[in-house]
């Protein structure tokens, strides 16, 4: 064929189709799948997850291999691998020097699985050439990994299922190799470096419960708690919990509403002045305990509970 059986369409020209409407309105549209809704469903540690994609601003966490991906490939048993939230110019991955792999979180998804996309990038590095970013070709309309979903692995599939083992930094000094981390750094390095670390909200993963990050954005701290349940189940249990004065994380603590992330709700409170990550860990282990007792409550809810259920809705955002 040649360009006239090809005409150029403007937006707002005639379909060729013929249907009527303008082309960006029909055959002009470009129709992209449906994300997946919870991409690390399937691991226990899927709250985290999630908070290290979402919430977390500087974290990281060593990585080990499934066993059955290292059976099929045993060269990459000793690889050294390590999980981070973001990157330099948000880089899915770097290999060092050495042939370490830094891996990150908070990076573009060409497909629609956040999953797929992380793995990929993994699988990038541990093909990758040393001393050198990860840099991974665009997926294309048309291709199965673009339009299919999970036709590729994903973390699930790669990884030991063991929960990671989170280390919350207050900075990004883990960019840099071990020899470099606290030594002369270049100018224009260390000008990076210190760029970014005076962007990171200061904050401290509880370790008295799963998934839970205290956090100061302002003048007043928040505890950021991602949680494991279906939605609905857990929208119940914090009305009946709000109905009954216990959503709460210590005195002065407000619960403020929650948006959903990756599939998991994360419900935000607001704490009491000069609250720090240490306080919260007895309030949030009871209140973690509470929370169980009201989600296996499947009994219909009070009046009252409803209304606050009503409030707990309406205070629910979806992070896009």
């Amino acid at each position: 064929m040649d360009a006239a059986e090809h005409p150029v369409v403007g937006p707002r020209s005639p379909c060729p189709c013929g249907s009527g409407r303008r082309y960006k309105a029909c055959h002009g549209v470009r129709r992209r799948p449906t994300p997946v809704l919870r991409p690390f469903v399937g691991r226990a540690d899927e709250p985290d997850l999630v908070a290290l994609r979402e919430l977390v601003p500087s974290a990281t966490a060593p990585l080990k291999l499934s066993a059955g991906f290292l059976a099929e490939h045993p060269e990459h048993a000793d690889r050294v691998i390590v999980l981070g939230t973001i990157l330099p110019q948000a880089a899915p991955a770097l290999v060092r020097d050495n042939g370490d792999i830094v891996l990150a979180m908070q990076t573009g998804i060409a497909t629609n699985d956040a999953s797929v996309d992380i793995a990929r990038a993994l699988l990038a590095a541990l093909e990758g050439k040393y001393a050198s970013p990860v840099i991974l070709p665009p997926a294309t309309a048309g291709d199965p990994a673009a339009d299919a979903g999970r036709t590729g692995p994903t973390l699930l599939d790669l990884l030991d299922p063991a929960p990671l083992d989170i280390t919350v930094h207050p900075g990004f000094a883990w960019w840099l190799p071990p020899a470099e981390d606290g030594g002369s750094l270049d100018q224009e390095v260390a000008a990076v470096l210190e760029r970014a670390n005076a962007s990171v909200v200061p904050t401290a993963r509880l370790v008295s419960v799963d998934a839970a990050y205290w956090c100061r954005p302002g003048e007043r701290a928040h505890l950021r708690w991602v949680q494991p349940y279906d939605e609905e189940l857990l929208l119940d249990a914090l009305a009946r919990l709000a109905a009954a004065g216990e959503l709460t994380v210590g005195d002065g603590s407000r619960f403020i509403g929650s948006f959903r992330a990756d599939g998991l709700v994360v419900p935000v409170w607001d704490l009491a002045p000069g609250a720090d990550a240490d306080s919260c860990e007895t309030p949030a282990a009871t209140l973690r305990d509470r929370l169980e007792d009201a989600v296996a409550d499947l009994g219909p809810l009070s009046p009252s509970e409803r209304r606050m259920r009503a409030g707990v809705v309406g205070r629910t955002l979806t992070l896009r």
